[in-house]
């Protein structure tokens, strides 16, 4: 039962990400005036908040669920995700400084910092679509080394 738990948490969380991902997206586009910079970022920390959970929940599936640390710590496709899950979290925070600065001065971005902080998150967009090919692989046995 605990491995299913953690595998619809797990699931749940990663798409909520991608949900947030994508309001983002969506969201920072030009004329952003300063309330829609505070609702961004007030957006961006749930990001984080869901981007730590899914760790929390990714490895303690990886150590207590059915297969094991074993498992997990001999496959590529594993250690891939792990990495393009790092890169997208490192590309998320250019966007995140700038909505903090943003919020904190009061200020609007110029349509120069909103394309800009645009191709971070298309970068992540990009990225996230390696995440479910890279997990279908490892949960076939791909990968082993």
């Amino acid at each position: 039962m605990l491995d299913l738990t953690l595998a619809i948490g797990h699931h749940l969380l990663i798409f909520a990400l991608f949900g947030v991902l994508f309001a983002e997206l969506i969201a920072v586009r030009r004329g952003m005036d300063a309330a829609a910079v505070a609702k961004i970022a007030a957006v961006d920390l749930w990001y984080g908040i869901l981007a730590g959970l899914i760790l929390a929940v990714g490895f303690s599936r990886a150590i207590f669920a059915a297969k094991g640390w074993f498992y997990y710590q001999h496959n590529g496709f594993f250690w891939a995700k792990i990495g393009t899950f790092l890169a997208i979290g490192l590309l998320s925070i250019p966007p995140t400084i700038r909505f903090i600065v943003w919020r904190r001065d009061g200020t609007s971005p110029s349509d120069t910092a909103v394309a800009t902080l645009r191709r971070y998150l298309y970068a992540e967009v990009a990225l996230f679509a390696l995440l479910p090919a890279f997990a279908a692989a490892m949960a076939r046995g791909y990968g082993e080394f």
